[in-house]
């Protein structure tokens, strides 16, 4: 398997982006709901709080899990990229390119909010 770097940033930051499209994204929120329980809580500075349960049951546990775990859906997306490449390289080019694009987008955005703030 040869894989250029250029191709392996891609892949890298396809995979980041589409993670965490879906693990936190608003726009997926319907791919979770069926697993995981959104709550509720009040902080100690009296700030709603909002964080996501694993719903109960065999397969929607299993399924909560990974969607609540950042690194698992990391895996399996990572997985779904090449397997998509591998396949179907025309399909997939673009959808890898505008998610690394997006990545990196997003990846700069969380920087300069660093730096103003």
């Amino acid at each position: 398997m040869d894989i250029t770097p250029m191709e392996l940033l891609i892949f890298a930051l396809a995979s980041f982006r589409l993670t965490r499209l879906i693990v936190f994204d608003k726009i997926t929120e319907f791919l979770r709901k069926p697993f995981l329980e959104e709550v509720e809580e009040k902080d100690e500075n009296g700030e709603m709080e909002v964080f996501w349960v694993v719903k109960d049951g065999k397969v929607r546990g299993f399924f909560g899990e990974l969607l609540s775990c950042y690194w698992c859906t990391g895996v399996w997306s990572a997985i779904f990229l090449y397997v998509l490449y591998y396949f179907y390289a025309s399909l997939a080019s673009p959808v890898l390119l505008i998610l690394a694009v997006a990545g990196l987008a997003a990846i700069i955005e969380s920087l300069v909010q660093k730096l103003i703030n």
